[in-house]
């Protein structure tokens, strides 16, 4: 029997949906802005959760929010987003629903000054991903100052859910910063994209 072994990968890709993400999103550079969106929103989703529970519920968050089109969600109403407390599809945080509107308004704010939700984001890391060289996960941060001045930039500028934390990891999943550590297949590979 010929049985091809498993790619060395991140610990936390730990099941089909994670290794799924992990092999395919997580660490590419990103420059759209409705999934730049998505991310953002899904990220601050997860506050108090695991990404897996938020991966799971992944679909639905885009069907309920337009496929994250960000004019669209910014006018929902708030009885639209009323609504959607009672659907056991998405996290039925009424902070966090609200505040996916509320980053729409200010996504579309930044989108005015800047021409696109990707170049202010971007502009982070001054418009080329960061590569780290991590040889294990104790090294790799919960937050960094870029992501400090990230979350302090966005929360002057209206956005919720984008703390700290929250925002090193959108940095992570977008490919502003390659976490990959070095013994995963998946560093290199980022690193040219």
């Amino acid at each position: 029997m010929n049985q091809t072994a498993e790619p060395t990968r991140c610990h936390w890709a730990s099941d089909d949906l994670l290794r799924h993400y992990h092999d395919t999103e997580w660490g590419v550079p990103l420059h759209d802005d409705n999934r730049l969106f998505e991310l953002l929103v899904l990220e601050g989703a997860q506050a108090g959760l695991s990404w897996r529970t938020v991966l799971a519920k992944r679909e639905r968050y885009r069907e309920v929010f337009h496929r994250f089109d960000i004019a669209r969600v910014a006018a929902m109403t708030d009885r639209q987003l009323d609504k959607l407390l009672l659907d056991p599809g998405i996290i039925r945080n009424r902070l966090k629903v609200s505040a996916t509107r509320d980053n729409a308004i200010a996504a579309l704010a930044v989108i005015g000054e800047f021409g696109s939700l990707d170049a202010y984001l971007w502009s982070f890391v001054d418009g080329h991903s960061v590569r780290n060289r991590w040889r294990g996960m104790a090294e790799v941060p919960a937050s960094t100052e870029r992501s400090d001045r990230m979350s302090k930039a966005l929360k002057k500028r209206g956005f919720r859910f984008v703390g700290s934390t929250i925002c090193y990891s959108l940095l992570q999943a977008t490919g502003m910063v390659n976490d990959h550590l070095l013994g995963c297949f998946r560093h290199q590979a980022c690193a040219q994209a």
